[in-house]
């Protein structure tokens, strides 16, 4: 698969970041409440769950460049909720106070950001869903499509087990029941896994912590047998993390096939090690550029045609503009041409002293 974004979706974002939004046909539209369209620069908050993961190393300085590239005089304000949601409720409070133009939002909590959404519509503040849709009244969404994420995971998990499939069973480690990005991932990876393996035990991991997943780990090794288990379908890679610290507490070797998601350094490592087969990378710059944007196009009123090219639901709004990003496989065999391609790692910072004789194996080091 290729490291960039592809279809019809890819030319309408890749038009609208690069050449603005007034060049995507914004401008003059429809206003929003309390959008600065009198001359005046924007202000922007970007709430983000936490100052540990991804979202923070990488994406908030690509969404406050590009929203100071669309938008000179913006200015932005960006706050990390320490995976807490009522330190999120204050913060969004905060922004309403200082009367922010408009609010980026990766919730911690989906269902319970939904007043604070709510309150920010009332006070005239459109609000764009990060990577998590939240429920309330939120004017967009950007993403990357979940079920396509959950597909690629099955269809991995099923290649590696190979014609042992039919009659092999696994474990599916789902991620957080109040996290709707969970429902479309566990939805795609049933689709590609149901009636061709076994699903021996499921498990929600309430808040995607890998000590969850490696409690729920252990207990599945122990209902089923640690000699039973012939994968594992794990949601995301920090979940992987608990989940192979505990098949191998259990003295299991060699590991069974286990899947991923977000690309961290760690799971990188680990598919040079051979620990985990997959994960599931998602171009960040193209999902935060067109959170930029929409935010920018709100904030000086505009519309958001020339942007979104879907339409979403949640549990309390249909129809909500949206672009959905697609995501890439990434295995040891394309490491090179996908996270290190696009400079979201150097082969130095994979190929540490500890990981050089596998590095060498897989082809990243001479």
């Amino acid at each position: 698969m290729r490291a960039r974004l592809r279809g019809a979706a890819a030319v309408l974002v890749g038009v609208c970041l690069v050449a603005g939004p007034v060049a995507c046909g914004e401008a003059g539209g429809a206003r929003e409440p309390h959008g600065s369209v009198s001359g005046g620069a924007p202000k922007i908050g970007v709430l983000l769950p936490d100052n540990t993961s991804r979202l923070y190393h990488f994406d908030k300085p690509l969404i406050e460049r590009k929203i100071h590239r669309l938008c000179p005089k913006c200015t932005v304000e960006t706050v990390s909720a320490q995976h807490d949601v009522a330190t999120q409720q204050q913060q969004v409070d905060a922004m309403i106070t200082k009367r922010v133009q408009v609010l980026i939002l990766d919730a911690v909590d989906s269902k319970s950001l939904r007043s604070s959404v709510e309150s920010a519509r009332r006070a005239g503040i459109p609000v764009v869903a990060y990577d998590r849709l939240v429920e309330g009244p939120v004017s967009a969404y950007v993403s990357f499509n979940g079920k396509t994420v959950g597909r690629l995971q099955g269809e991995a998990l099923l290649k590696a087990l190979g014609p042992k499939a039919r009659d092999a069973q696994i474990v599916m480690m789902n991620g957080a029941a109040t996290d709707p990005n969970s429902a479309w991932f566990k939805q795609g990876a049933l689709a590609a896994l149901k009636g061709k393996v076994k699903i021996g035990k499921a498990y929600e991991t309430g808040d995607w912590r890998p000590e969850n997943a490696n409690r729920n780990m252990a207990a599945a090794i122990s209902a089923l047998g640690a000699d039973r288990i012939d994968g594992v379908y794990s949601a995301n890679d920090g979940l992987a993390a608990g989940i192979i610290a505990a098949l191998q507490a259990a003295k299991v070797s060699p590991l069974p096939p286990i899947t991923g998601q977000d690309a961290e350094l760690a799971a990188i490592q680990r598919l040079v090690k051979g620990d985990q087969i997959m994960t599931v990378y998602k171009p960040f710059a193209p999902e935060a550029g067109t959170a930029a944007a929409m935010a920018v196009a709100l904030g000086r009123g505009e519309k958001l045609n020339g942007i979104t090219t879907h339409t979403v639901n949640s549990p309390t709004h249909r129809g909500i503009p949206a672009v959905l990003l697609t995501p890439i496989s990434v295995n040891v065999h394309n490491i090179k041409n996908t996270v290190v391609k696009d400079g979201m790692y150097t082969i130095d910072q994979i190929c540490t002293p500890k990981f050089e004789s596998a590095c060498k194996k897989a082809g990243l080091l001479r």
